[in-house]
């Protein structure tokens, strides 16, 4: 039986994909569920928007709110337009109509957090979805290995979408500014949660930025909550090729040293074979659950039904 009274406070973060499958699973088990996310995207049309306007990039924070659209036929409907692109080479061509509809309501109210309280009542969301700092950011890698005819010179990309797309080895990121304003609904959120979800996704895009905001990360590693880490599913082809899973572990340690962890998610595909992947996760302070949570199909993504059925275990529900 759960021991709550009510559904569990949920705090996930991340962005992209990743995110968007996380809370696809958690609002199965709470409606009691806070999305903070990644600022720092300047690839497509958040890029445009961001070069163009002095705002957040509204990618990440759309696809966090068309995956929690209401399930109904309206919400879904609502989701598939907030996802739905401007065909074309014109002005217009490329554009999500979610990101637009953002970037609007910005304009009129000055202030990111109400307008997306706005549209997330407007799309009748299932939770809330907040930034993880409240000025726009630029992730900066330094790797190794990107220049075959130098591969042992260290180099610095910057972007969020040339980090995405390196295939150079990333030895450190960082954020500019190096320690923006955090958002103050989004540290109370940290605050009350009973759990903090971090991760699936793009590992030093999406997962790790969030422990690079100091204000962020202090209240993630004092809060009160039980802290859950998911992992993703298999080495990527650009970020993180041929990274194990305790790989994964080691390089979150690197950046978050004083961050400790309750409980690892893995899927058997990742964790089978990897000899260190409980050690590190021991040294972190957590249990390591390893359960099935890829879709049925083989392929690399997280089953929402599957990681709800593990996430629910975690939470006693």
């Amino acid at each position: 039986m759960s021991a709550f009274a009510q559904p569990p406070s949920v705090v996930a973060f991340g962005g992209g994909h990743g995110l968007a499958a996380s809370l696809s699973a958690l609002r199965q088990l709470t409606h009691r569920l806070t999305a903070v996310v990644t600022v720092a995207d300047d690839g497509g049309s958040s890029g445009r928007l961001r070069a163009e306007f002095p705002i957040l990039p509204p990618g990440d924070l759309r696809m966090a709110l068309a995956a929690l659209c209401g399930d109904d036929q309206v919400g879904r409907a609502w989701a598939e337009v907030m996802q739905s692109r401007f065909p074309g080479d014109g002005p217009l061509g490329g554009h999500s109509i979610g990101n637009l509809l953002i970037a609007g309501l910005w304009q009129q109210l000055s202030d990111p957090v109400a307008g997306l309280d706005m549209v997330g009542a407007m799309l009748h969301v299932e939770g809330r979805v907040l930034p993880m700092a409240a000025v726009p950011l630029v992730i900066e890698a330094d790797l190794i290995g990107g220049d075959p005819g130098s591969p042992d010179e260290v180099r610095t990309v910057v972007g969020q979408e040339a980090v995405a797309l390196t295939s150079g080895d990333i030895r450190d990121i960082r954020l500019d500014p190096a320690d923006p304003p955090a958002v103050p609904a989004a540290l109370q959120a940290v605050r009350d949660a009973d759990y903090l979800v971090l991760g699936p996704g793009s590992w030093y895009s999406s997962v790790i930025p969030h422990l690079l905001v100091p204000e962020l990360a202090r209240a993630i590693c004092a809060a009160r909550g039980k802290r859950i880490l998911t992992l993703n599913l298999a080495p990527t082809a650009d970020e993180t090729p041929a990274y194990t899973a305790a790989r994964h572990l080691e390089v979150i340690a690197q950046h978050a040293p004083a961050l400790r962890l309750d409980a690892v998610v893995a899927d058997p595909s990742f964790a089978a074979g990897d000899q260190h992947l409980a050690a590190y996760v021991a040294s972190l302070g957590a249990k390591l659950i390893v359960a099935p949570v890829r879709m049925r199909d083989g392929t690399p993504r997280h089953d929402p039904h599957l990681l709800a059925s593990v996430y629910a275990g975690i939470m006693g529900l």
